[in-house]
């Protein structure tokens, strides 16, 4: 029987402008393969995590598949956090015919087709319309009704699909764009964009944006004065709880996309337990302090390949690939079944607002009621502040 280290392979942003998210993804995968090893293992062997560091790098990733392939001999392959780290490892993945399981990637397989990949994020089959749909609903349930908006994202690729969602959820909501813009991601000076948004008045203002610029938004917006009715939707930053003890206050009244939260319909004793361990490791490791938005995820993501292994009683990657196409997977994060192109088979996205938040203090962020999940209905804590600037009196 082989008693060698099973590898797993992959790669993660642990520095450059991902690093919060590759170090609290990181941490997350070290906790299952703790939990793992001291229960036996897969298949009777000790679990390895071979993870390399892309430095949030498009360009690196091809290159650090190849050296897991070629030199570090893993048994099996994932994906890193994001479109970044997944989408230049697919086709080398494809070529050597393996079983890939991706984190918080979006849309990726809608270029690959590829069959044997999946991904853990809660976006479903559409992911470019279910990241804003609930952003947008909930805007249009208010009264009065928001008919204009204006939309301003960053000039990248990942900006693209959820872009091109909002346009759609806001058609369906009966709204109109009056202004659409771009900004190079080296932007930090986002005054003059404020100004525009001011001068042109729209009733919602809709960011897609980036860690670093979504901090630099938030700021320009709140000393310009900006006050639109609803402002938010697809901005990567805000989940991050280094990000949101930067900004403290700044954000009462955004409204943002989520994946988890501790909010009681989301909470179980194994999530409960793993929050917590993570937590109590997460300053040392670098990674986000509180952890809810990559951490179940992550911790989920290992989780289904432990689950297919020990179905499938072998690392043959076909077999592994059949298993989880069909099979339902208990996770921290609830049951997952997978669908159309890899994805969960239905969505799960939560829209945000934050509210009475008082200080800056990370403490804030751990208190139920400053991230008030308000969509959708059934996993909702709390209703929308309308208008924005209600949220921040």
């Amino acid at each position: 029987m082989d008693t060698s280290p099973l590898k797993i392979g992959y790669c993660l942003s642990l520095s450059g402008g991902l690093a919060s998210n590759g170090k609290t993804t990181q941490l997350a995968h070290q906790i299952w393969k703790e939990n793992l090893n001291q229960n036996g293992g897969l298949l009777g062997r000790p679990v390895e995590l071979v993870c390399l560091d892309d430095q949030t790098n498009p360009n690196l990733v091809a290159g650090l598949y190849q050296r897991l392939f070629d030199e570090e001999k893993v048994d099996l392959v994932i994906g890193g956090y994001g479109d970044n780290s997944v989408a230049p490892a697919m086709p080398l993945v494809m070529e050597h015919k393996k079983f890939f399981l991706g984190l918080m990637a979006l849309a990726v397989n809608a270029k690959f087709n590829y069959p044997q990949y999946f991904v853990m994020i809660p976006t479903g089959p559409h992911p470019n319309l279910a990241l804003t749909e609930g952003f947008f609903q909930i805007a249009g349930q208010q009264n009065p009704k928001p008919e204009t908006v204006a939309i301003l994202i960053a000039d990248a690729p990942f900006s693209l699909s959820p872009a091109k969602g909002a346009v759609e959820n806001l058609t369906r909501q009966g709204m109109r764009v009056i202004w659409e813009g771009k900004y190079p991601l080296s932007t930090t000076d986002f005054s003059p964009y404020m100004e525009d948004l001011k001068r042109i008045n729209p009733d919602v203002v809709f960011f897609c944006s980036y860690i670093n610029d979504s901090i630099g938004l938030v700021k320009a917006m709140n000393a310009a004065g900006l006050k639109p009715k609803v402002v938010g939707g697809a901005m990567i930053g805000p989940q991050n709880g280094v990000v949101k003890a930067e900004l403290g206050p700044l954000l009462n009244g955004l409204v943002n996309y989520e994946y988890w939260l501790p909010v009681q319909s989301l909470m179980n004793p194994q999530i409960q337990s793993f929050i917590a361990t993570y937590q109590s490791r997460a300053e040392k490791a670098g990674a986000d302090p509180l952890g809810y938005y990559v951490a179940p995820l992550a911790y989920a993501q290992l989780q289904v390949l432990e689950q297919a292994v020990k179905a499938v009683g072998s690392l043959d990657d076909a077999a592994l690939a059949d298993y989880t196409r069909t099979a339902t997977f208990e996770t921290v994060v609830g049951r997952v079944k997978f669908g159309e192109g890899g994805g969960w088979a239905q969505p799960r996205v939560l829209t945000v607002q934050f509210q009475n938040i008082e200080s800056n203090d990370i403490s804030e962020f751990r208190k139920p009621n400053t991230q008030a999940v308000v969509y959708p209905r059934e996993t909702a804590s709390a209703t929308l502040i309308f208008p924005y600037s209600k949220a921040g009196q």
